[in-house]
């Protein structure tokens, strides 16, 4: 297949609408709640009077156990003119085929055939810190104590805050405080991220490299759209990021985001690469087809087998690695593929001729 449906001609930039650090400042105006209505759910926003905005929704997505998604190649669903459609892995992997002159290219230059997308959390920037350093503030004002053991802390940094409150600090009984402290902890959280201009180590020397390679790469999250182009813009990573895919997006996975940004990318997902620091994340990348590069830290080594290579730091990294990981597969990996059967000539049978 020669086209592809969602290939265009001009890809926009998604930060050029990002609000400027040096734009006038904007009239102090405490305590505004307005709320919207997005997939039948009513999403509050609040706008403080200390010089930020705080965006995400109450509660949102932050600290909730996402679903892996795609466990059958399962996608989502979008919508043309002529009705819904729905996107799945194999209809992205016939779809998004090169076409013959992006067949040409990509033989002369084959790392721009790859496609990266990393994960905000833990990947980008130290995620686990900003959560840790909330639950400790809100812990301050309440008056309690965190325990320091360690299956405790794993849980406060990779469990959903519902679970936390209820069965591992047991800080909540009711529904109204249950409400309460986990919009404080959001809050806390968010302003702690408002202050993020450092990405992980090695993380822009990784880009330069890919960058240089001409490989696209995208950035998935659950974050507010406006909340992530801001702390981008603060590490100064934007230009390295075709796209981004964020809670506007709508996805309702983690393989779902995958998807959506192999789509931006207008790379198929057999082709794309997947950096991750969580098992359940390289888990969505393999439901969706995709290679998966694992950063040990937040979990260690031996969780993270499944993935296809696992690194300790982005200075371990090199272009040649994604190379060999699409190596012993071949341009044709994951498409579809006729079996010739060849029939095997009859035996001839073997006589002997005996003269008498």
């Amino acid at each position: 297949m020669e086209s592809c449906s969602f290939r265009t001609a001009t890809s926009p930039s998604p930060f050029s609408s990002a609000p400027s650090s040096s734009s006038s400042p904007r009239a102090p105006c405490p305590n505004l709640r307005f709320a919207r209505e997005r997939n039948g759910r009513q999403m509050r926003m609040r706008r403080r009077a200390s010089g930020f905005d705080a965006f995400p929704p109450l509660p949102g997505k932050v600290f909730v156990e996402e679903t892996i998604g795609a466990e059958y190649g399962e996608g989502f669903e979008t919508f043309r003119m002529d009705g819904p459609l729905n996107i799945d892995v194999d209809y992205l992997n016939e779809k998004l085929q090169e076409c013959f002159l992006q067949r040409i290219r990509h033989a002369m230059k084959p790392d721009e055939a790859f496609g990266l997308i990393f994960s905000w959390d833990n990947v980008i920037a130290d995620t686990d810190s900003l959560k840790l350093d909330a639950w400790r503030q809100l812990a301050l004002e309440e008056g309690k104590d965190i325990p320091t053991a360690a299956h405790i802390q794993r849980s406060i940094l990779h469990g959903a805050a519902d679970h936390v409150l209820r069965k591992v600090l047991y800080w909540a009984k009711e529904d109204d405080q249950m409400d309460r402290l986990k919009a404080r902890l959001i809050e806390l959280y968010y302003e702690s991220l408002f202050k993020l201009d450092t990405p992980v180590e090695g993380l822009r020397e990784w880009l330069d490299a890919v960058r240089t390679a001409g490989i696209p790469c995208a950035v998935a999250s659950s974050l507010d759209r406006r909340c992530m182009v801001e702390a981008l813009d603060r590490m100064s990573l934007s230009k390295y990021f075709k796209a981004i895919v964020t809670d506007e997006d709508d996805m309702e996975s983690i393989a779902h985001r995958f998807l959506s940004a192999a789509v931006k990318l207008d790379r198929k997902p057999s082709k794309c690469v997947v950096f991750e620091d969580d098992p359940r994340g390289v888990t969505a990348a393999h439901n969706c087809t995709m290679m998966a590069v694992s950063l040990i830290g937040a979990h260690p080594a031996y969780e993270l087998e499944q993935a296809d290579l696992a690194v300790a730091k982005y200075n371990d990294l090199s272009v040649i690695n994604l190379r060999r990981l699409f190596a012993h597969k071949g341009i044709s990996f994951m498409d579809m593929q006729k079996q010739i059967i060849e029939r095997s000539p009859p035996k001839r049978k073997l006589t002997v001729d005996t003269i008498f």
